[in-house]
């Protein structure tokens, strides 16, 4: 059974993990501060991502703004789709998220449309008041700005990092070398305007993220990598039928789960949830509903945790079809596409914009080449009137006389298509309270209730606290060398000299620092040092020199 949010987030202030941000100025719901520990596990969390599915997975990796102009989000539909329904109290004025009161209430509140929450509403009391005296309508989630001195251009705090990745797929898409399939991923902050956030660290205002755009081609279903997580075993949930556990293998077969992609990519996302301190007995995949579908997926499984909150959604794993670039095509009239070779050459009728250099010359003089190979990139069909391109932060106005639309039949030995996009999107807070939850338990020494932390080795914000015995210089000196060596290894460690030495544990055990090396009287005499497991509390008496590579081992999980 899970622990209770209340003890867990006393915990995480007590230990510098996280809290409320602002509470000298009263507090803003949906904000929190990482602190000292809390930064560091967050920190170390996303080196595990990165080196799962960064560095594992062969992807590029970006960071591009989190203030992103209107006109993206217009383009990709969020400015007309990302909404939720709100519900505002005509007693009291009090605002609430629709899915939040209903939750409990209603078997799945995220499928209701407006048209439909009247009725359901008609029995809730309002949480603030207690009266019953409803309306609703949609809320888009989107933090709006201005940009620039005067606001003259609309812009938007991102919900999501994805539209960065989208925008430059044709850059990205050279730069991996034009091959298919290939992925980026994106870290970074995302900002929700979220309408009654509750839930502690659950449902935030800013937050961290880690998506994923895989571009695949549509034409190929097989992704051999699949391969070596087929004997991954999942609990699923399929939707509209009862939850199942199979491995990733037997869900392919019957067809349960229909995308290799997207299957890759929940194996690869259990044993990331695993590695952070997950519970896998309390991991399962979620598919949506189709009305609870995102406008740009076709497809998508959610991974939830099994929280004191019931289960919550960490990663969502999307087929977003070719949605966004089609969207972003549309919009823009750049050719954003792949190009696939064909096993023989055809005859196709090619459709292509042709600079008139004559013209452009004209017009353009020094800039009739930049301006001309840009054309070249121009939608054909969105070739019409007056274009207006950017090249390198300018802005040039063609004229309909400097260009020509050319269709003519060649003989073609590719084809240009727009790919398929597979995205995993981790909520990176979510996942931290969760494995904190998991690691939470109380255990009573003696008659004395203690509390532990039994975070991952990977994940822990100190690896070891190094504890000199006593105050002897010739203990101390011993281990502040022993600190200061792992620290230049690249090992987190927490120097305690405070106190007894059973409360110096107590106090590692809390934070959740797995090992801890003391430095006693003995020491002076045989160069050995004792190390202490949190866990299982097992002591062993290691030699001073080794002793790195012993503590090296330690963390990857290699024990004694």
């Amino acid at each position: 059974m899970s622990a209770s949010p209340d003890k867990v987030m006393a915990l995480a202030r007590r230990r510098g993990i996280l809290w409320p941000s602002f509470e000298v100025h009263g507090k803003v719901a949906g904000f929190y501060d990482y602190g000292p520990a809390g930064t560091a596990i967050k920190r170390n969390v996303l080196e595990v991502w990165r080196r799962t599915f960064v560095v594992e997975g062969g992807l590029l990796e970006i960071d591009t703004p989190s203030v992103t102009p209107y006109d993206v989000f217009e383009a990709s539909g969020h400015v007309e789709e990302f909404t939720d329904l709100m519900a505002k109290c005509g007693s009291c004025g009090s605002f609430q998220k629709v899915e939040g009161l209903l939750d409990g209430i209603h078997p799945n509140p995220g499928t209701l449309t407006e048209a439909d929450v009247g009725p359901v509403l008609a029995d809730v009391k309002c949480p603030d008041c207690g009266n019953i005296d409803w309306s609703s309508s949609e809320f888009n989630l989107m933090f709006s700005t201005a940009i620039g001195p005067e606001g003259g251009r609309k812009g938007f705090l991102r919900p999501e990092t994805a539209q960065g990745i989208f925008v430059n797929f044709s850059i990205l898409y050279r730069l991996a070398r034009e091959r298919m399939p290939f992925g980026v991923a994106q870290v970074g902050r995302g900002f929700r305007n979220e309408i009654s956030p509750r839930q502690g660290p659950i449902r935030l205002r800013e937050f961290n993220m880690a998506e994923i755009e895989f571009f695949v081609d549509p034409d190929e279903a097989a992704y051999p990598p699949l391969s070596e997580h087929l004997e991954v075993v999942f609990n699923l949930v399929p939707a509209g039928a009862n939850p199942v556990e199979m491995t990733a293998g037997d869900a392919i077969k019957k067809g349960l789960v229909c995308s290799e992609y997207l299957m890759y990519f929940m194996a690869r996302t259990a044993t990331f949830l695993e590695t952070v301190g997950i519970d896998r007995g309390r991991l399962r995949f979620r598919q949506h509903e189709e009305n609870e579908m995102a406008h740009y997926a076709e497809d998508c499984w959610d991974a939830e945790i099994e929280t004191s909150y019931g289960w919550i959604e960490v990663v969502g794993i999307a087929d977003r079809s070719a949605y966004d670039l089609q969207a972003h095509i549309d919009h823009t009239g750049k050719e954003l596409k792949a190009m696939r070779r064909l096993e023989e050459p055809v005859e196709m009728r090619v459709r292509k914009v042709v600079p008139v250099m004559k013209q452009l010359g004209r017009t353009f003089r020094s800039d009739a080449g930049i301006v001309a190979e840009a054309l070249g990139t121009v939608d054909p069909d969105a070739a019409t009137g007056k274009l207006v391109i950017e090249v390198d932060g300018r802005t040039f106005e063609v004229p309909p006389e400097c260009y020509e639309v050319s269709d003519t039949v060649e003989t073609v030995n590719v084809e240009r298509f727009v790919p398929r996009v597979i995205e995993p999107s981790f909520g990176i807070d979510r996942i931290i309270y969760s494995a904190l939850e998991h690691a939470y338990r109380e255990e009573d020494r003696d008659g004395e209730p203690f509390t532990v932390l039994s975070l991952s080795p990977e994940v822990a914000p100190w690896k070891f606290g190094v504890f000199p015995l006593v105050s002897d210089d010739g203990i101390v000196a011993i281990a502040t060398s022993i600190d200061a060596e792992l620290r230049t290894a690249g090992v987190d460690t927490i120097y305690d000299a405070a106190g007894s030495i059973g409360r110096r544990y107590a106090r590692m055990d809390e934070i959740g620092t797995p090992f801890c090396i003391t430095v006693d009287h003995d020491s002076l005499d045989d160069s050995s040092v004792t190390i202490r497991s949190r866990d299982d509390r097992t002591q062993v008496r290691v030699p001073v020199e080794g002793l790195m590579q012993f503590c090296l081992n330690l963390i990857k999980g290699e024990g004694p």
